[in-house]
């Protein structure tokens, strides 16, 4: 008889919940986040369990790794995806695990993708260099705006990044202030060279980083990008599931021809669609097959929807290339 599993996981504990093919409750506990509990209160029912759903949220990795390599047959919930019945007046966080393995049980369990563990720190590190671009941005801005509003004067960016720019403003604590977010923006840049050079070292002989740089106007950090984010380009078995991981298809609701509204925009991969997005400006600058494909569209929208329009036809080209190992054409994409 099959056994499954589901665990709903919080920041301290995690509720796990076992049932039969009767839906009928076999085990029912609370335990701390501690891997070795949850090994010891699912090893009488490992060899039947089909399997064992985690909820994706922020804390999923030691667990779903620790019973992964304890032979657990494992499954990434897309927590965004899980529809609750809506009939229900109470819920609570036993019933949520119970709701995940009744899912899995029918066989309508909305899951996700499991990262290999071996290559999941260096695309981690690579959305942590994300971060700090962000971080260093606002470091930038707000020293642009604290001269401005002290002397009147908009200094633009490429000098304050300058290694010999000294700021210089009237009042001891002012020119502090200044002083303190131009030391914190050049120690971040110092940081983002080293995890730069770290990435850089860990994928450029990878095959597909070297396929995607023959985009023109994919560099390292978006061949990075697509590269990791992306993982092995066998799982998903049409380019039409790895266009909408991307974020660069419709999301709306289509009934008789007409538009009855629109599904979730965000499902996906967000780092992704930023990739591509920034792949399309670059083609339609270097490229004169893709602006022209640019120009006739946005004739007929906008600009928004037309760059949005390049980056799908991208996306849809970057899956053939990783499938097949070939190098960019443009005259294959843009006719």
């Amino acid at each position: 008889m099959a056994l499954y599993c589901g665990i709903d996981l919080h920041s301290n504990n995690h509720v796990v919940v076992v049932i039969d093919e009767q839906d009928r409750r076999i085990f029912e506990r609370r335990l701390g986040n501690d891997l070795s509990l949850t090994l010891r209160a699912l090893e009488p029912y490992q060899s039947e369990l089909a399997g064992v759903a985690v909820e994706s949220t922020f804390n999923w990795y030691w667990l779903v790794d620790g019973l992964q390599a304890a032979g657990y047959p494992m499954r990434l919930v897309n927590t965004t995806a899980v529809q609750q019945y809506a009939g229900l007046k109470y819920t609570d966080d036993r019933y949520d695990a119970y709701w995940l393995a009744h899912l899995m049980r029918l066989g309508i369990l909305p899951t996700g993708y499991i990262y290999p563990k071996e290559q999941r720190g260096i695309r981690d590190l690579l959305r942590r260099r994300m971060q700090l671009v962000q971080a260093a941005s606002k470091q930038l801005i707000s020293l642009q705006s604290q001269i401005w509003r002290q002397t009147g004067e908009r200094i633009a960016s490429s000098r304050l990044k300058q290694a010999n720019f000294v700021v210089d403003l009237p009042g001891a604590a002012q020119k502090l202030a200044a002083q303190s977010t131009l030391q914190v923006y050049r120690a971040i840049q110092d940081q983002l060279e080293l995890l730069e050079t770290v990435l850089l070292q860990a994928i450029k002989r990878r095959p597909d980083f070297q396929v995607l740089t023959t985009i023109p106007g994919v560099g390292a950090i978006l061949g990075m990008t697509i590269a990791l984010e992306t993982g092995d380009i066998r799982r998903f078995p049409e380019v039409g599931h790895y266009a909408s991981y991307c974020r660069c298809v419709k999301s709306e609701k289509v009934s008789n021809g007409k538009k009855k509204g629109e599904g979730n925009a965000k499902s996906g991969n967000k780092y992704l669609s930023w990739a591509f997005s920034e792949a399309a400006h670059f083609a339609v600058r270097y490229q004169p097959l893709a602006k022209r494909f640019f120009d006739r569209k946005q004739r007929k929208t906008n600009g928004m929807v037309a760059i949005r329009s390049v980056a799908h036809k991208l996306a849809r080209a970057v899956y053939y290339m990783l499938r097949d190992q070939v190098p960019f054409d443009e005259h294959k994409l843009f006719v």
